[in-house]
């Protein structure tokens, strides 16, 4: 194992911080996984997940099990990490900029087709090695100008170039479920099922430009974009999924215990198996728990009153249309406010706040039929 400390940009006087990364295996050597840890910095169960995960790849790497390459980022955001206002951690904005640490990467696509475009050929392999080698050179010469702008740019250059990136995050109360890209979504089946995961949400761009899909996306819109300029390019110049990313949201804030942690690690060092970057027998695979579906079908349940909050449902209860999520009461009028379900499907998350105020998202329900469009993240 290496480890690497990254120091970024100093954004004040006597003010430094420092991103480390551990490189497992041979650099260079394929398939290259990368996993990152609390980009949300408030979400801690994946930073102890990635704790336990450093020790099975050292277990690994001690018997010469790393058959390609993992780098392991356990801590992805020590500038959220540090912010805390009136005893309270603040890791998912950034107070300098008022921005989502997990929004506004670049766009791989439009800064790399200018330079890519007339250098396509028939072989897809050749293809791949051109765009990251392009890609490659877009992060060398990005000067970065803010803290939160140095932090992705060590970041997004720690992994531009694997073929499987990971990003553990957590919602407030919630069950595990994964957010990935539709064309992600075949190779990341048997990492829902070894995590059991409870909903999987798919789209193709979500909007936001977050961390996992500025590595993914990319693949797919230069090959939408050459399809649009060469009809045949699918077969004159293709370009593969290269690089393929999910978010695993590993249940709730409150969810950090080595029992789960530890059975996380356990899972991710399966589906690494499973992709041969890590020997040994692979485990086998359960039944997967649920079906992917559309993220453009999630409903997003919104407060339309303030009072205080009543949950009916709680994460992972299967709703039909009607059933009863919550209640909002107002104790000044005696007025009681009922939210019901709009889609059928799994709640797989909730707030974990219990007085609202109108616009709050309260609760998501994994619905099957489309039915959202525009920006389908939340803040």
């Amino acid at each position: 194992m290496q480890r690497f400390d990254h120091v970024l940009r100093s954004q004040s006087l006597g003010s430094q911080k420092t991103l480390s990364s551990f490189h497992f295996g041979t650099p260079g050597a394929r398939p290259k996984v990368y996993i990152q840890a609390s980009l949300h910095a408030e979400e801690l169960p994946g930073m102890l997940a990635a704790h336990h995960l450093r020790r099975l790849l050292e277990q690994a790497e001690a018997l010469g099990q790393i058959q390609g390459e993992v780098v392991l980022v356990p801590m992805a955001n020590p500038i959220g990490l540090a912010q805390r206002v009136d005893h309270k951690p603040m890791g998912r904005f950034d107070l300098n900029t008022s921005e989502n640490f997990n929004r506004h990467y670049p766009d791989l696509c439009a800064a790399v087709w200018p330079q890519v475009q007339n250098k396509l050929g028939p072989d897809a392999a050749a293809n791949v090695e051109t765009i990251r080698q392009a890609i490659g050179a877009y992060l060398d010469s990005w000067q970065p100008g803010t803290e939160i702008a140095s932090q992705r740019k060590y970041l997004v250059s720690l992994a531009y170039d694997a073929d499987v990136v990971l990003d553990l995050h957590c919602d407030c109360e919630a069950v595990l479920h994964l957010y990935t890209e539709t064309p992600c979504w075949p190779a990341f089946e048997p990492l829902a099922r070894l995590l059991g995961a409870q909903a999987v949400l798919l789209a193709k761009g979500s909007g936001g430009l977050s961390f996992d899909e500025c590595l993914s996306g990319v693949w797919w819109q230069l090959a939408d974009k050459y399809a649009e300029t060469l009809p045949d390019a699918a077969t004159t110049a293709p370009i593969p999924q290269a690089c393929i990313s999910t978010t695993v949201e590993l249940r709730g804030e409150l969810d950090v215990s080595h029992a789960l942690a530890s059975a996380d690690a356990s899972a991710i060092r399966g589906y690494l198996q499973h992709l041969g970057v890590v020997g040994g027998t692979a485990p086998a695979l359960p039944d997967l728990a649920c079906a992917a579906t559309p993220l453009a079908g999630a409903q997003f349940v919104k407060s339309p009153v303030p009072g205080v909050l009543v949950f009916a449902a709680k994460p992972g209860d299967r709703l039909a249309v009607g059933d009863l999520i919550a209640e909002i009461i107002d104790p000044i009028h005696d007025s009681v406010h009922a939210l019901r379900a709009e889609v059928p499907g799994v709640m797989y998350a909730r707030t974990l706040e219990r007085y609202a105020t109108p616009e709050d998202d309260l609760a998501n329900i994994a619905g099957s039929v489309a039915f959202r469009t525009g920006n389908l993240l939340g803040a």
